[in-house]
């Protein structure tokens, strides 16, 4: 072969493994490109071109091999799958939707294709699409315990409690090792003295190490705990309750060490970033269609309940706890999305970020989920960490601010099982530092934003939602409608922890709870009164 030969692709790709096994990143970003500068019907070169990208830190400039491949995909399911889940991670939602619309013409597509689909239709929140084709997938033959914990979370989300208990009764009794299947068994319904699992989780519980060895082990564990918790809760049985939480939360927190030192310095950049001006005049995108509300605020604040109310209206729709507006935000800055440390890179390119251009990446990627209502509704708590940047942006959109008692907020998410997320909710000394540092960001927002966002408050919410709603619903250009009294007759899905509660009308039972384990309490509520 001669220099002027063309070097085969079979001997490019292979140059591209060993380069990418040695960790010669130009040489293999060079190869790639030049393979499909050759084949740009390549999937599986552009999607190695992308992961490489992304793996150098370039979000944006990884996004552009996705994006070039849209329109040559081949015939190959799991390679679009893949395609699906690389373009959700960077934002680009509305091309991932045509991608799985693509992938339902598929003529007999095998079961474990059904289920990726499912997946990724769940991943972007169309939880009535994600069921239907998981309960395709389990009617083809899969059998699996994660098949079987997704079937019943999306019976449960879409409303069909009793068929959600029944898959996940038999997850247990099929793999009563499967720790998945028990906080999400009795988070379903409260449990009762003559309807309950207490006997097969304690006897499960002593099945498993008491010391586990590893972190599968000591996850798996937590599980059954926090679901004797529950179960325990529920029968009044407080004594006993508080023992099983902590022991689940001991195990959960050596699994997820609370880091107070990186939420300070997260507070502290978005406090200083809120005062920066982005390089572009704030103004609001020229784009018409419909208006997202965000509403923010502690989660297991109310934030639910206030989402089901306003979904009942006529003119608004829900979207869920959806993570658009962080991705685009991420976006924008070139930086990749990696919770807190990707988002103090954020603050730090913040002065130089388009922040008219990430409303209008915002808006084109969300407006789909309004199914042609005026208004659709964006629940993401952890969106209150991104006020200023949401007013930059969106101007025009309302923010909705939950308010609940500390205590009853604070208890709440202790006794919730987050799984690997959430570190702070796991130690009563960390759940407060985290409240403080949520406590000191609002009253920022309150005195440099006056007007950007409007409180709710949860008790006023359940105890007066007459007076309350009306207020809330004229703060979002709304006029009353009776549905929004009675958001238990929403028959939309609904995927958090509480959606088997916020199917039932305004009930006052969640204030003071934390009471039955006052004295158990007593260092968070020192350490809340501590902060004033």
């Amino acid at each position: 072969m001669t220099a002027s030969q063309p070097v085969s692709l079979d001997t490019l790709r292979e140059r591209a493994r060993i380069y990418l096994e040695g960790g010669q990143l130009p040489a293999a970003q060079a190869t790639l490109e030049t393979i499909l500068r050759q084949a740009p019907n390549d999937l599986a070169c552009s999607l190695q071109l992308a992961d490489l990208l992304f793996q150098q830190g370039h979000l944006q400039a990884s996004t552009l091999p996705l994006l070039r491949a849209l329109h040559r995909l081949p015939k190959d399911a799991l390679l679009i799958v893949g395609m699906i889940q690389r373009l959700v991670g960077r934002g680009e939602i509305v091309a991932a939707r045509a991608c799985l619309d693509l992938l339902t013409q598929a003529p007999d597509p095998p079961a474990h294709v059904v289920l990726a689909q499912a997946k990724m239709r769940f991943m972007i929140g169309e939880f009535r699409e994600a069921l239907e084709l998981t309960e395709k997938a389990v009617r083809a033959g899969v059998e699996t315990p994660e098949a079987g914990r997704l079937h019943g979370m999306l019976l449960q989300f879409n409303g069909r409690m009793d068929e959600a208990c029944k898959v996940l009764e038999q997850c247990l009794d099929r793999w009563p090792d499967f720790g998945d299947a028990a906080p999400a068994l009795v988070d379903m319904r409260k449990q009762t003295p003559d309807a309950n699992h207490l006997a097969r989780l304690q006897e499960q519980l002593q099945r498993l190490p008491e010391q586990p060895t590893d972190s599968g082990q000591a996850f798996a564990r937590a599980e059954f705990e926090y679901a004797v918790f529950k179960t325990l809760d529920d029968l009044g049985r407080y004594d006993e309750a508080w023992r099983a939480l902590a022991r689940c939360n001991a195990l959960m927190s050596r699994l997820n060490p609370y880091n107070p030192t990186t939420q300070e310095a997260v507070t502290d950049a978005l406090i200083r970033a809120s005062a920066e001006r982005d390089a572009a005049a704030t103004q609001s995108p020229a784009f018409e269609g419909p208006i997202p509300i965000f509403i923010v605020g502690m989660p297991r604040s109310g934030t639910t309940l206030l989402d089901r109310i306003l979904s009942s209206h006529s003119k608004v729709t829900s979207a869920g706890e959806i993570g658009d507006f962080w991705r685009q935000l991420h976006w924008m800055a070139d930086v990749i999305p990696e919770q807190a440390e990707g988002l103090l890179r954020v603050t730090q390119r913040s002065r130089d970020i388009d922040f008219h251009q990430v409303g209008l990446r915002y808006l084109k990627q969300t407006q789909w989920r309004a199914e042609g209502r005026p208004y659709y509704v964006d629940k993401l708590p952890g969106n209150i960490q991104l006020v200023a940047f949401i007013r930059r942006a969106l101007p025009h959109a309302p923010i909705l601010h939950m308010v609940r008692d500390p205590m009853d907020t604070c208890f709440s998410n202790f006794k919730a099982m987050f799984g690997n997320i959430s570190a702070h909710t796991y130690e009563l000394g960390a759940m407060a530092h985290y409240y403080g540092q949520h406590a000191r960001l609002v009253r920022h927002w309150h005195e440099t934003l006056p007007g950007a966002m409007l409180d709710v408050d949860y008790a006023e919410l359940v105890r007066d939602s007459a007076t309350t709603i009306p207020r809330v619903l004229a703060h979002c250009g709304l006029d009353v409608e009776e549905a929004c009294l009675r958001p238990e007759s929403n028959a939309a899905p609904v995927a958090t922890r509480s959606s088997p509660q916020v199917r039932e009308s305004i009930h006052t039972r969640g204030l003071g709870a934390w009471r039955h384990y006052e004295s158990q309490l007593q260092p968070l509520r020192k350490a809340l009164a501590d902060l004033g």
